[in-house]
C-alpha cells in the first residue's frame, strides 16, 4: 500500500471501528466492560504450589468417604499460603468441602471428586438455597470469600445424586406438597462473597440438587463446561445447571448444558417483603452466550426467586430439546422487576419460546398492603431460527405489567400456536421482520 493511500484509509475506517465499539452495550446502553471479552483461561501452573492429595493420605478408594482427610489438605495448602488441590485419575469420595482463601482445585483427566450418597456426610450450617438465607445442607464443594476461585482440568465433578433423586420421587409420591428442600440433598458447587471466580473445563454431573450456586458473587466465569444430570428414567428434579443468585458481571460461555430443570437461572430472594430483606439482591450484566442447551426447563430463566433483573444477554446459542428459551417466572406472592433482557442469534428447537405467566408453585401470598407491582419490560428478542410447539406464550395478569417487547428478524415454526403471536398482549410492542409459520407478522 502506498504510504500516501493510508492517512485516508485510516480515516475511513476509524469511524466503522468506534461505531462498532459503540455497538457493545447492554441492553439498556450500558458499556459492555473489556472483562466480558477476554477470552483467556486461567493458568492453573500460575496458582501456586499443587497438593496433589494422594501424597497427602488420600486414598484410591471409590468405596471410602475421606471428607476429613480431603479437608486437611486443603487446610494445610491455606496456612502455607495457598495453593491448588489436585485430584488425580481415579474416584475420590467426600462430604462437604470448604476451600479457603488462597487455594484452588484442579481435577485431572480422570479424576473424579464424588459426592457421598448419603446425607449424613453433609453437616447442617447457614447458607443460601431458593431464595431464603436458612439452615440447609452446603454443597459438596464450598468456598465464601476466596477471591480468584477456579476450579479446573479435564476431570469430573458427580454428585452421586441417584438416590437422592430417588428419595424425592417418594416423598413426591406420598406428599404432593413436598418442597424441593423437604427432599434434603446438597447441591455440587456453591461459591458466596466472592470475586474473581473461574470455573473452566470440567465436567459436572449427577447433581443432587442445584450443580452450580453462586450468591453475592462478582466477575465470575463459567466456560466451556459440561453440565449434565438424568432428564429420563428416573429423572434428576431441581438440577439447575448455573443458579446466579444476587450476582453481578456473569458469564456463561462455551458450555454444553442439559438437566432436568433450568439451565442458567438468576435468583435474588423470594416472599411478600422480598424487596425489604437484606440478604436479597438484584442480578446484573449477565451474559450467556456460544453455549449448547439440550434438555432444559429453560435455557435462560428469570425467577422463580428473583427480585430485580437488568441487563442479561443470551446470544449465538443452540438450542436442542428444550421446553423454554426464554422462561420468565412471575410469583404472585414477590415484587419482581424483569427490564433490559436480550435474546438474540438462537437456533434449534424449543417447546415454548417466549414464556412469562404466574408462577404458584408453592407460592405464599403475604398481608402486604403496599406490595408493588411487579414488571417486565424491554425484553428484546432477535436473530431466532427454531421450531416451536408454541413460540409466544405470554399471559397478563393483574399482578404485573408488560411494556416494550421487541420482537425483530424471527423466523418460526410454530407447531400448535396455542397462544397466537400478538401484537397487543404488551404495550409497546415492536415487530420488525417476524415470520411464523411463513407468514409475516404486523
Amino acid at each position: 500500500m502506498r504510504p500516501t493511500l493510508f492517512p485516508l484509509l485510516l480515516t475511513l475506517l476509524l469511524p466503522v471501528a468506534a461505531h462498532a465499539q459503540q455497538e457493545e452495550v447492554f441492553p439498556d446502553g450500558k458499556h459492555i466492560s473489556a472483562w466480558f471479552s477476554e477470552s483467556g483461561k486461567v493458568d492453573i501452573s500460575t496458582l501456586g504450589k499443587q497438593y496433589v492429595v494422594t501424597r497427602y493420605g488420600v486414598r484410591r478408594d471409590s468405596t471410602r468417604v475421606q471428607t476429613e482427610a480431603i479437608q486437611k489438605v486443603i487446610d494445610l495448602a491455606a496456612a502455607d499460603g495457598g495453593g491448588v488441590i489436585v485430584i488425580p485419575k481415579g474416584t475420590f469420595l467426600s462430604g462437604n468441602l470448604f476451600f479457603k482463601p488462597g487455594t484452588h482445585l484442579l481435577i485431572r483427566k480422570g479424576g473424579v471428586l464424588k459426592g457421598s450418597d448419603r446425607i449424613a456426610d453433609f453437616q447442617v450450617m447457614e447458607t443460601r438455597i431458593e431464595g431464603q438465607t436458612c439452615q440447609y445442607f452446603p454443597a459438596l464443594v464450598n468456598a465464601d470469600g476466596v477471591d480468584g476461585f477456579t476450579i479446573a482440568g479435564e476431570g469430573t465433578l458427580d454428585g452421586n445424586g441417584f438416590h437422592y433423586w430417588e428419595e424425592f420421587w417418594i416423598r413426591r409420591a406420598w406428599n404432593r406438597q413436598c418442597t424441593n428442600k423437604d427432599a434434603q440433598r446438597p447441591r455440587l458447587v456453591y461459591i458466596s462473597n466472592s470475586s474473581n471466580v473461574t470455573i473452566q473445563d470440567v465436567r459436572m454431573r449427577n447433581s443432587p440438587y442445584w450443580t452450580n450456586h453462586i450468591y453475592r458473587c462478582d466477575h465470575v466465569r463459567y466456560l466451556d463446561l459440561h453440565i449434565t444430570s438424568a432428564t429420563e428414567g428416573v429423572k434428576a428434579p431441581s438440577t439447575d445447571a448455573i443458579d446466579i443468585d444476587a450476582c453481578h458481571d456473569v458469564l456463561v460461555r462455551g458450555c454444553y448444558m442439559s438437566v432436568n430443570d433450568d439451565a442458567v437461572v438468576l435468583k435474588g430472594g423470594k416472599g411478600t417483603w422480598a424487596d425489604q430483606d437484606p440478604t436479597n439482591g438484584p442480578c446484573r450484566d449477565i451474559i450467556i452466550e456460544d453455549c449448547t442447551f439440550r434438555k432444559t426447563h429453560g435455557c435462560l430463566t428469570l425467577g422463580s426467586e428473583s427480585v430485580d433483573d437488568r441487563n442479561v444477554i443470551l446470544r449465538r446459542c443452540h438450542v436442542e430439546d428444550s421446553y423454554n428459551l426464554l422462561w420468565l417466572k412471575m410469583r404472585p406472592d414477590t415484587p419482581q422487576r424483569y427490564e433490559y433482557v436480550t435474546v438474540e442469534g438462537i437456533t434449534g428447537r424449543s417447546s415454548n419460546g417466549i414464556s412469562c405467566y404466574p408462577w404458584t408453585q408453592f407460592y405464599d401470598l403475604g398481608d402486604r398492603q403496599d406490595m408493588p407491582m411487579s414488571v417486565c419490560a424491554h425484553i428484546t428478542l432477535r436473530a431466532i431460527r427454531m421450531h416451536c410447539r408454541n413460540f409466544f406464550q405470554v399471559q397478563p395478569s393483574d399482578k404485573y405489567t408488560f411494556h416494550d417487547f421487541t420482537f425483530e428478524d424471527i423466523d418460526v415454526e410454530d407447531e400448535a400456536a396455542e397462544i397466537p403471536f400478538s401484537t397487543t398482549t404488551v404495550p409497546e410492542t415492536r415487530v420488525h421482520h417476524v415470520r411464523i409459520n411463513g407468514m409475516e407478522v404486523h
